[in-house]
């Protein structure tokens, strides 16, 4: 069995994660208990791979790094709050007419 050391970069990936983690949320929200830990690392890890984007591969968004970027800015720029309003997501809509 392959142990941790012999998969640095996996370690690199996981701690850059942990340390995310921890820096723009654990560190601004109270923890109750299990459950509650649970729910704020499940929403957190969605909003890291599904909204928030990522230097390290150009601005992109993990969950949608193969699509093509759009480049549409019309529209009305809507915001959803994720984790009470700690972090927000933008996005474009288009005006109804």
């Amino acid at each position: 069995m392959e142990g941790a050391y012999q998969m640095p970069k996996a370690n690199g990936v996981c701690e850059r994660f942990m340390g995310s983690l921890r820096r723009e949320c654990m560190d601004h929200i109270l923890i109750h208990d299990e459950k509650h830990l649970r729910q704020v690392v499940n929403a957190y890890t969605a909003y890291f791979n599904q909204e928030r984007p990522h230097q390290g591969i150009e601005q992109q968004i993990p969950d949608q790094y193969e699509l093509p970027r759009s480049k549409s800015t019309s529209g009305r720029i809507i915001s959803k709050a994720i984790l009470g309003g700690l972090h927000h997501s933008y996005s474009h809509t288009t005006y109804l007419n």
